[in-house]
């Protein structure tokens, strides 16, 4: 059984935050390679997050996870899976909009990450399918709802 390691960090002053052995379990749950790995997730304020957004992804706004895949150099091997920045008032105000607990909305967005960290991606609609399956699965394995329903059911109405 592979083991991750979760580097835990809070850049965010507010509260609200799940403790940080939910953070653990939620990316260890979401992390399906073999190997040992380590990853790191930072919670960030709007704007922290709105300054890497622009930055690497060239939006000038805040979002609610951005992901960072450890990419080694040639010859060099190290068991890391990258970063997580995780943004609480976007995490917050999307849990809020969207009706959803935020716990679950907290896990969701660790889950997301985490895949993403493992080349998993929603660009194409295949893609999104693949990932949307398994992040409803892992959360569901969490005792949460499907995420995407409340979002489609907001959309109906």
């Amino acid at each position: 059984m592979s083991q991750l390691t979760v580097d835990f960090q809070n850049a965010f002053e507010g509260e609200g935050l799940p403790d940080v052995s939910s953070f653990r379990k939620w990316a260890g749950l979401a992390w399906r390679s073999d190997a040992d790995s380590e990853v790191t997730i930072r919670i960030v304020d709007a704007e922290e997050s709105q300054a890497l957004n622009f930055q690497y992804r060239g939006k000038d706004k805040p979002t609610n996870v951005l992901s960072f895949p450890f990419e080694a150099p040639a010859g060099i091997t190290f068991p890391l899976a990258g970063d997580l920045a995780i943004c609480a008032p976007v995490v917050e105000k999307e849990a809020q909009e969207q009706h959803k607990e935020p716990v679950a909305h907290w896990a969701h967005m660790v889950i997301h990450g985490m895949l993403h960290l493992q080349g998993y991606d929603h660009i194409e609609d295949s893609d999104a399918e693949v990932m949307e399956s398994l992040e409803i699965q892992l959360l569901a394995q969490l005792g949460f709802a499907n995420p995407y329903e409340a979002e489609e059911t907001e959309k109906d109405s």
